[in-house]
């Protein structure tokens, strides 16, 4: 794993997501206005602190400064918008996601390590 770019372009939501047939992709939702999505973030740093060995491109979203690009995602994948908010895509499918409180530590590990290990 590298580490999280921001996803701030339709353009890279496109690219990203043709690239989700060779490699899978997590998007993480975030809001900078709200404190259950800075909590969310923080486990999920903390996870890719930990994490080892896993085959994965991490986007994040900034939803309010990148409105449209989450409104893209929402529609192309047919999830409902939220915030915090993880998708999990592979081979342009979506295989996990998960909002607000569920998005934790053994969360992340459990579904991310199961789909993404080398």
């Amino acid at each position: 794993m590298e580490r999280i770019v921001p996803m701030t372009s339709v353009q890279q939501w496109e690219e990203a997501y043709a690239a989700s047939l060779h490699r899978p992709l997590f998007i993480f939702k975030h809001s900078t206005s709200c404190s259950i999505s800075s909590g969310a973030l923080d486990e999920l740093l903390n996870w890719i602190e930990d994490a080892g060995g896993i085959f994965l491109d991490v986007v994040l979203v900034n939803v309010i400064e990148n409105r449209v690009v989450s409104d893209l995602i929402s529609e192309q994948l047919a999830i409902k918008h939220e915030s915090p908010q993880v998708i999990l895509l592979e081979n342009r499918t979506v295989i996990w996601h998960a909002s607000h409180w569920s998005i934790t530590y053994s969360t992340l590990d459990d579904h991310l390590r199961t789909h993404c290990e080398k």
